[in-house]
C-alpha cells in the first residue's frame, strides 16, 4: 500500500487551517503521513494545530524564507512514496480523495497524478467562484498555456530526488516552474483524475492585484528561461486567457 505524505505550509492561518487539517485527517485512505510546516505564526494557528497534534506526523514551527522554502522543508522530511501539498486555506472536498489518487498511481503506474479544483468564496466556501477543469494532458500542452492546479498535483518522491525541489528564486511561480520542469521538460508520465478534489479560497498571493498578476506572468517567463526552454510568442498570453472560461460557474 503506497504511503502518501501530505504537506501543509502555514503562517498566521488561524481562520482556515482547522478545515484544512480536518479534511486531511478525515481521509479514508489509511497510509498517510501528515506534515505541517509553520512559519512561526503569531496568531492562534499553533494552538489549533496542537488540538490535532497526536494525529499529525510532523509539526515544525520556525521562521522560513517564504512559502516555497517551507514546502522544500516538508518534502525533505517526507517519507512517503507519493507527496501532495495542501495549503492552509485549501481543503479536500471529501474523504475519498486520497483513495482515488492512490488507485490511479497503483493501477496506471504514473509518476504523477492531477485533478480538478474549485475556487470558492473566502468566507462562504459553498459559493463557487471558478471551476478549474484541467482536462487530460497532451505532450506540448504547456506551450498553449496549460498547467494543472498545483494543490491537486501528487508526485512520486523519487521525482523530487531526481529532478529537484521548488526553485526558491521565484516568489509566485515556483509551482508552475516545477510542473513545467517535471512534465514538459523531463516528460514524466502523468494521469488525470477527472473530478474536483480540492477547494481553494479566492484571493491567492499572485491573484490579489493586477500588479501582482503582471509580476506572476514575468516569473512564468523566467520559469521557461531557467529550464533552457523557449515558449511560443503567445504561450504566456494564453496562460491567463485560459482562466477566463473557469469563471463560467454552473
Amino acid at each position: 500500500m503506497l504511503k502518501i505524505s501530505i504537506i501543509t505550509v502555514s503562517y498566521n492561518s488561524a481562520k482556515t487551517i482547522e478545515q484544512t487539517i480536518q479534511s486531511v485527517l478525515s481521509q479514508r485512505y489509511s497510509n498517510v503521513e501528515y506534515i505541517i510546516i509553520d512559519g512561526a505564526s503569531q496568531d492562534e494557528t499553533l494552538s489549533i494545530i496542537e488540538k490535532y497534534r497526536n494525529k499529525i506526523s510532523v509539526v515544525i514551527s520556525e521562521k522560513d524564507n517564504g512559502i516555497y522554502n517551507a514546502m522544500n522543508k516538508g518534502i525533505k522530511l517526507a517519507t512517503g512514496d507519493i507527496i501532495g501539498i495542501l495549503n492552509s486555506d485549501d481543503f479536500y472536498v471529501d474523504e475519498n480523495v486520497l483513495n482515488d489518487v492512490a488507485t490511479l498511481f497503483e493501477h496506471n503506474k504514473a509518476d504523477a497524478v492531477y485533478a480538478d479544483l474549485q475556487y470558492v468564496d473566502a468566507i462562504d466556501t459553498r459559493k463557487i467562484k471558478r471551476n478549474w477543469k484541467s482536462g487530460k494532458y497532451k505532450p506540448g500542452d504547456f506551450l498553449f498555456g496549460w498547467m494543472p492546479p498545483h494543490p491537486t498535483f501528487f508526485v512520486k518522491k523519487e521525482l523530487y530526488q531526481k529532478y529537484g525541489l521548488f526553485n526558491e528564486e521565484l516568489k509566485s511561480a515556483a509551482d508552475y516552474e516545477l510542473m513545467l520542469r517535471f512534465i514538459h521538460k523531463h516528460q514524466i508520465s502523468i494521469d488525470y483524475l477527472p473530478r474536483v478534489i480540492v477547494k481553494m479560497r479566492s484571493g491567492g498571493h499572485s491573484n490579489i492585484t493586477t500588479k501582482n498578476r503582471i509580476k506572476a506572468n514575468l516569473e512564468d517567463r523566467k520559469a521557461w528561461e531557467l529550464n533552457g526552454l523557449k515558449p511560443f510568442f503567445f504561450t504566456l498570453f494564453l496562460k491567463p486567457l485560459r482562466k477566463l472560461n473557469q469563471f463560467r460557474v454552473k
